[in-house]
């Protein structure tokens, strides 16, 4: 039986390359993926572990919890703690290390490393064993700068050049004293790296006289485990904390790890559909090798073959096809993983040099997943192939289903679309977080539930193509019985469609329904002109809202400044604002009381005013980051949004509070409203700033539909594989059904049917299957949408179900496009056949 199933495998070589390309194409995206994350995490790894081989013992303050009416504050790493760790027995030398954001422009204006990964730091003395400067000399003095080598290449500056930068706002014009080399990661990863005197960079970040961390080097003949015991018996006990440099290393190797996993998990997904997608083309592809060889099995269970050994030898053919597609498979994902890494640069993205890195796991997983996935699909189909008796296999009494087996199929679809339509409408009543598992079953058991239907939902879905079909002629009329003929054949092939445009169709929804609510969200809750930010998020200096105020055109300007603080013994952030201006600048329903900022009457979102039980007239006592408390009265509840929430009092009461006040934002109104002068005297205002965007409504609603169109676009990217995995799956089934009616398109040529119309009759057969898929697929995905929108209304008041018309046409195209394609071999095929030789086929 062994001997029997190679030779099956061999003389089926072209029958089950399809399979082969399906199996293989989902391993090489896993198998690409695993590469592609692993070489990227190791080559972060082993960069940023260079960065710690001067750090033999870090100190940091250990930071307090918030407790009782105190907000815990870090405590501060002073020229004391510097000096005792010093001091320390077995410590060579101890660095203070000071850190915050810094961005520099490039010489055309705009910001280097993209702003997440512009960073600075403190230059230790006149030689910094961290930096080795290769020319120019150590920063001293406020007007004086040093930037990594790598930086001052792709900019092209040099010693002596002045470059503009910024670190929370407003825009500074030092001098380049000196270029230096660096192993830190960041850097590597296509970041900047700035570096002030100590007392200047002190200054800048706002840490007078203080320190984030102390690397301290161990004395030749301690070792790190030494020195750290030294220095903990030595700090102030509860007010710091020790790490070697081996933890730190693998903390960060940690860090990156775990940073990477996502991009891991989320192309593991899309690798995942692609392999179920294939598992259907695979189980119709031994479904219909099975039938072909029906009458050879029966005779092999005639002189004596069991059932098991039938059901085997399918078995040990989906092995060898499936280790086969593994080898495949692996061998192009590590092509694969070598394409995306350069793909990376290409797209700007550094990447910090290292091999590709294809661990034992990686090949495991290609090899485990090729032979797992062939051979579940092929148990099934050979299963069944075993249990017919042998004469009446040789009779083709089993040709076709019972009627028994279709009412059980339908019966269990049924139950299954119910039970997942039923979670599903349930978990669009729940609460956002709540409801999204019962979300994800319920849309699980749907998928399955349609699948199951597919054959019954086919007769009626393809039977209204019929009119269309029937100006086609003789060949239109037998493309639709042909589709009909094995339904269950159908359905498999449809269902491959089927799943990647229900993903498509879902997602786009989703996008588009996002972007109108975001929209929505933007008019209806800011009336300012413009809003100030930091380009990476971070918090602005108050200078920002100061130069801005005395800006020409500028009528009404308010800061959004946070900070935590203490009510009823939770945590709960406070916006400092500018009372007589918020109302304003800003247009919030307010369901209880007035919306006053004025002294100690604030105002606060529904869900905190719900959490706490405060209605228009309440008190509460909030204590501010210094441990002082002051008595406030809520004056209005409004509706807040994910743009403006929380409590809001005014900032005159806040401020005095804070030791280092920021803002998040600014709110600015303008006399003429939004204009591209008006937009200009601000930007200039700010010195032309590239870390700062000043954005108006249409910016905030063109950032976001960046974001969604940047996300849509890496996801049809990622789905197209599927969609090529179903192509293939309908070349399979079509060249198969070729095959199998070569006797019927034998006597079709001989009655008359020419060739041109025999190459129409596969087509429009692919066509109409590939319509069928599509349209399950675009009122999957709809629904799904309108359901997930529903759960996220729940938590975005604004959000508004849209149907985007012109891409669901586009997808219906697509997959009439699927159809043609993939009908162009086995067209020509059955066109070609010799009529007489059809006709004397067995």
């Amino acid at each position: 039986m062994f001997r029997t199933a190679l030779r099956n495998v061999f003389a089926h070589k072209a029958r089950l390359l399809m399979t082969v390309l399906a199996v293989m194409l989902g391993v090489a995206f896993v198998s690409g993926t695993l590469v592609f994350t692993d070489s990227i995490s190791d080559a972060y790894q082993k960069s940023s572990a260079k960065g710690f081989d001067r750090v033999d013992v870090a100190v940091r303050a250990k930071p307090r919890a918030d407790e009782g009416d105190r907000i815990g504050r870090t405590p501060e790493l002073t020229p004391a703690v510097l000096d005792t760790s010093a001091r320390v027995p077995g410590a060579a030398d101890a660095i203070g290390v000071v850190n915050g954001f810094t961005a520099i422009a490039g010489k055309d204006g705009k910001l280097i490393g993209g702003g997440f990964r512009s960073e600075g730091g403190n230059y230790w003395g006149d030689k910094d064993p961290r930096y080795p400067l290769t020319s120019g000399s150590a920063p001293h003095g406020e007007n004086r700068i040093a930037i990594d080598a790598e930086t001052a290449r792709r900019a092209g500056y040099r010693v002596g050049d002045t470059v503009r930068i910024s670190v929370d706002g407003p825009v500074l014009k030092p001098v380049i004293s000196g270029v230096f080399t660096t192993d830190d990661g960041n850097v590597a990863a296509g970041g900047s790296l700035a570096l002030f005197d100590t007392a200047t960079a002190q200054k800048l970040f706002g840490k007078a006289g203080t320190y984030d961390e102390i690397d301290v080097t161990a004395a030749s003949g301690t070792s790190q485990t030494a020195l750290k015991a030294a220095l903990d018996k030595a700090l102030p006990e509860g007010l710091t904390e020790t790490t070697t440099g081996r933890q730190l290393a693998d903390e960060q190797a940690e860090m990156i790890a775990s940073s990477m996993s996502g991009l891991k998990q989320g192309l593991l997904v899309f690798a995942g559909i692609a392999l179920f997608v294939g598992t259907f083309i695979i189980a119709n592809t031994f479904t219909m090798l099975v039938a072909q060889r029906t009458k050879e099995l029966a005779l092999l269970r005639a002189v004596g073959a069991s059932r098991r050994q039938v059901t085997r030898s399918v078995l040990v053919e989906a092995f060898v096809v499936g280790a086969v597609a593994g080898v495949t498979g692996l061998a192009a994902g590590v092509g694969i993983g070598a394409g995306l890494r350069s793909l990376m640069g290409t797209l700007g993205a550094t990447v910090p040099d290292g091999p590709l890195v294809v661990s034992p796991t990686t090949v495991a997983a290609a090899l485990t997943v090729g032979v797992v996935v062939t051979v579940l699909a092929a148990w099934l189909p050979g299963r069944r192939a075993a249990k017919i008796p042998p004469v009446a296999a040789m009779n083709s009494v089993h040709a076709k289903a019972t009627a028994k087996s279709l009412v059980l199929r339908n019966t269990l679809g049924a139950l299954f679309a119910a039970a997942g339509v039923a979670v599903v409408l349930a978990a669009t009543t729940m609460d956002g977080t709540d409801g999204q598992a019962p979300m994800g079953l319920g849309s699980v058991l749907l998928i399955i539930g349609v699948f199951v239907l597919t054959p019954l939902l086919s007769r009626p879905l393809i039977a209204a193509a019929a009119p269309v079909l029937r100006l086609f002629g003789v060949s239109g009329k037998l493309a639709r019985q042909n589709s009909l003929r094995n339904p269950r054949r159908t359905a498999a092939t449809a269902s491959a469609l089927m799943i990647g445009l229900t993903l498509i169709t879902g997602m786009t929804v989703m996008a588009g329904s996002l972007q109108r609510s975001i929209d929505r969200m933007a008019a209806s809750a800011v009336r300012a002109d413009y809003v100030v930010s930091m380009a990476n998020g971070n918090e602005l200096s108050p200078d920002v809202a100061r130069k801005l105020a005395a800006t020409e055109g500028v009528t009404a300007i308010s800061p959004l400044r946070n900070a935590p603080s203490r009510i009823d013994g939770r945590t709960e952030y406070l916006t400092g604002v500018n009372g007589r201006a918020i109302g304003g600048l800003t247009d919030l329903k307010v369901d209880d009381g007035a919306f006053t900022v004025d002294g100690t009457r604030v105002v606060v979102d529904a869900d905190t005013a719900k959490s706490h039980g405060w209605t228009a007239g309440s008190s509460f006592t909030a204590h501010f980051e210094d441990g002082k408390g002051e008595r406030l009265t809520v004056a209005g509840v409004y509706e807040g949004n994910q743009l403006m929430r929380g409590i809001m009092l005014d900032d005159s009461r806040l401020s005095p509070h804070l030791s280092d006040p920021a803002d998040m934002q600014v709110l600015v109104k303008t006399a003429g409203g939004a204009s591209g002068a008006a937009k200009d005297r601000l930007e200039k205002a700010l010195g032309t700033n590239p870390a700062i965007k000043v954005q108006d409504k249409k910016d905030l609603s063109d950032t976001v539909a960046q974001m969604f169109t940047l996300m849509l676009n890496m996801l049809y990217g990622l789905l197209a594989m599927a969609v090529i995995v179903a192509v293939l799956g309908v070349v399979n089934t079509l060249a198969m059904s070729v095959f199998e009616r070569s006797q019927e398109i034998g006597m079709l040529r001989a009655i008359g049917l020419d060739r041109r119309g025999v190459k129409r009759m596969v087509r429009l057969e692919s066509l109409v299957i590939s319509l069928f898929g599509g349209v399950l697929g675009i009122g999957l995905g709809v629904f799904f949408g309108w359901a997930a929108g529903e759960l996220l209304s729940t938590k975005m008041p604004t959000y508004e179900l849209v149907l985007p018309w012109a891409r669901m046409g586009v997808f219906l195209l697509l997959a009439a496009a699927v159809g043609v394609l993939a009908a162009l071999w086995p067209a020509r095929r059955a066109a070609r056949l010799n009529t007489l030789a059809a006709i004397k086929a067995e």
